[in-house]
């Protein structure tokens, strides 16, 4: 058995649209050694390959970070298996706001260094000392208190689509990036009420501990991230703080949390929250297009992708490879992946 996915991607989608069964999109993690990575790496796929099971997991030392989509005749099966590892017991799960089934097309676990890339020494400080654990409703309550403070860790383009009322939004495009500079932003108010959120918990687990580390004494998360603060207050009637969309690092990239749209199209500046990645793939650049942009702009950024996006496919190929006309090489250049760019230049000069 090949304990990977050996399938092309445009097979794949086909198969996961065409699919009329009903799937579970769920995400969970939990910080706990792991001897040996790479064999229960291997075990899980086989495994969860055999009950159909899509999603992207990592898995290191550390422990474990998963976003999947289930089979819902598969369920319980899977939550007794996973539950039956002492590592996992009791792990909780983040069911989907929004769910067509459609989030993942393939299974893909892969061996990290660390299950979310922190950019931390993780001997330099304690990363059990974690925040307080809020529910949604506690959370809300913090809120109220105009001195409390609260911070969003996510990414730039995450907050653009959706956060809470009042939220510090650092302009990062990592966690890398974020966690220095929060610590930065708030070095003076390390006496107050901090809050944190994020997608599922996973990142306020480390952020918190790094914070506390740093002298804040009074440091709060949401347990179980947006996703599972919109679980609660659905199933408790409360209102919901979180306005717009929560953005997911799936096929989905967003469930509407509430009608609100904050964000604007890149392009012509218009209300959008709709994030698409370019058409040209070798932009694929993630970025906010309304429907009248991706129909002008055929699905991309600029008009310089437009032009690779609209080539045919061989002369595309041959871009790729070098191999290009004169006419394109300034066009082509100017969106390469870095790692392309010298060979481009040798062909120009040969």
């Amino acid at each position: 058995m090949f304990l990977h996915n050996r399938v092309n991607k445009k097979e794949l989608k086909k198969r996961i649209q065409e699919e009329n069964i009903k799937r579970i999109t769920v995400s969970f993690y939990r910080y706990v050694i792991i001897d040996n990575p790479q064999e229960l790496r291997d075990n899980l796929f086989k495994q969860w390959n055999e009950l159909n099971i899509l999603g992207r997991i990592y898995v290191a030392r550390e422990g474990i970070n998963a976003q999947m989509s289930v089979p819902e005749e598969n369920w319980e099966q899977f939550k007794s298996q996973l539950h039956a590892d002492t590592r996992f017991e009791n792990i909780p799960f983040k069911i989907a706001v929004e769910d067509d089934g459609k989030s993942f097309y393939k299974l893909a676990i892969k061996v990290r260094t660390k299950i979310v890339a922190d950019g931390l020494d993780d001997n330099a400080f304690d990363v059990t000392n974690v925040g307080n654990h809020l529910t949604a409703k506690q959370f809300n309550e913090a809120l109220e208190d105009p001195e409390t403070i609260i911070v969003d860790m996510r990414n730039h383009y995450e907050t653009e689509v959706g956060r809470f009322v009042g939220a510090i939004c650092p302009d990062a495009d990592t966690f890398r990036e974020e966690l220095p500079m929060v610590v930065d932003e708030l070095k003076d108010k390390k006496d107050k009420k901090i809050l944190m959120y994020c997608t599922g918990g996973v990142r306020c687990e480390k952020a918190s501990a790094y914070l506390k580390h740093h002298g804040f004494q009074d440091v709060n998360q949401l347990h179980g991230g947006i996703i599972d603060y919109v679980r609660q207050i659905k199933a408790e009637g409360i209102d919901s703080k979180f306005i717009g969309k929560n953005f997911v690092f799936d096929e989905r990239v967003g469930e509407r949390i509430t009608e609100h749209v904050i964000a604007q199209c890149h392009q012509c500046g218009e209300p959008c929250d709709t994030h698409v990645n370019c058409a040209n793939d070798d932009c694929h650049l993630l970025f906010i297009q309304c429907e009248k942009c991706a129909e002008k702009m055929n699905g991309c950024c600029t008009p310089e992708c437009m032009h690779i996006a609209s080539l045919p496919m061989e002369e595309q190929k041959a871009l790729r490879r070098g191999r290009i006309k004169e006419d394109s090489l300034s066009v082509y250049k100017s969106r390469l992946r870095p790692n392309l760019k010298d060979i481009i230049a040798k062909t120009k000069t040969d």
